[in-house]
């Protein structure tokens, strides 16, 4: 017979500081996301035509929205309902799952802005690669909508194994004894088996990002190489380019991979050795990863960055004014 380990109860001071954190890390998801989705929103309702990247950066903020409200049912679900001693809530697997898939989404989208920036960025010599380039920069609408329907089969399909692996546990407990720590064990291992066939779905994107990062590095070398052997001008646009997407790429690979080694984590924790504040700690990482790139991409993208600017412009010169309004009350209303 399995033996589940000790319940480790976690006390009211830790849920609530984990609770104000996600509901922090929510609120500057929630901004930071929609803003970069209201930016490019606005040039839609406006029909003024979006560019690849906008169009990318559209779609991957979309997700990631969608993806900050999952985490934050996610605590609360953790926190308030999901108990170590109980067995695994319909609702929080439900969750789980739609994280895994939202999450998935955001790495095609992600790997779909690397595979642009390699084809606008790197200057290929063989005349396949750059036919390749032009396909990719050509093709971009319909590689988003092609991602979109490859998330909607990895839906179908995760839904389809995590609802027949719970028929088939449910069915194998009915001819096993009455043992309820054997039972639960079982059905949490079968919900950690479905949650880890869902990861498979994370490869394919992950290499393709992997290979197009990759190359943007090398073409990165070769690139200073040839500059430190003609000129030393630090002002180099394709160099500054390089740099810049180089950051946000690299940027995502390290908080992906450290969200998704959360999240494996958490699984083990809170099935196997019910460590609830180990599980607390992972859900807090996976929700700071999608705000922390969402940041970088914000820096380092010229439009989000002058729509930043007008926007500290707008706010500095309502202070001012009413700076001056409260100063001199004669004085009237410039707004």
């Amino acid at each position: 017979m399995l033996m589940l380990t000790p319940v480790v109860t976690v006390s009211y001071e830790a849920k609530r500081a984990f609770l104000c954190l996600s509901i922090l890390e929510f609120v500057v998801g929630i901004l930071a996301n929609a803003f970069i989705f209201l930016v490019n929103f606005r040039d839609v309702v406006r029909r003024q035509p979006l560019s690849n990247c906008d169009l990318v950066l559209l779609s991957l903020s979309l997700t990631r929205l969608f993806l900050h409200v999952l985490l934050f049912l996610y605590a609360i679900q953790l926190t308030h309902f999901q108990q170590m001693k109980d067995p695994l809530s319909v609702s929080y697997q439900t969750i789980v799952m739609l994280w895994m898939v939202a999450n998935q989404a955001g790495l095609w989208f992600a790997t779909c802005l690397s595979l642009l920036y390699c084809s606008k960025i790197v200057r290929f010599s063989r005349a396949f690669l750059l036919c390749l380039a032009k396909w990719v920069s050509r093709k971009m609408p319909q590689m988003l909508l092609g991602t979109t329907l490859f998330t909607t089969v990895c839906t179908v399909i995760c839904s389809w194994d995590y609802f027949s692996s719970s028929h088939f546990t449910g069915t194998a407990m009915l001819f096993m004894n009455n043992d309820t720590e054997f039972h639960l064990q079982i059905k949490n291992l079968g919900f950690f088996h479905s949650f880890l066939f869902c990861s498979l779905g994370s490869v394919p994107p992950f290499l393709c990002f992997a290979v197009s990062s990759g190359v943007l590095i090398v073409s990165l070398g070769q690139h200073m190489r040839t500059m430190r052997a003609k000129t030393r001008d630090s002002h180099d646009p394709s160099l500054e380019a390089h740099v810049k997407a180089l950051k946000s790429l690299v940027s995502f690979l390290c908080l992906y991979v450290v969200s998704l080694c959360a999240a494996l984590l958490s699984m083990p924790l809170l099935i196997l050795w019910h460590n609830k504040i180990g599980v607390m700690i992972c859900v807090g990482i996976m929700a700071a990863c999608p705000s922390g790139h969402a940041a970088i991409v914000i820096s380092g993208n010229a439009k989000l960055r002058a729509a930043v600017d007008a926007i500290l412009l707008w706010a500095r010169t309502r202070l001012t004014v009413g700076a001056e309004h409260q100063a001199d009350p004669l004085v009237p209303d410039r707004c």
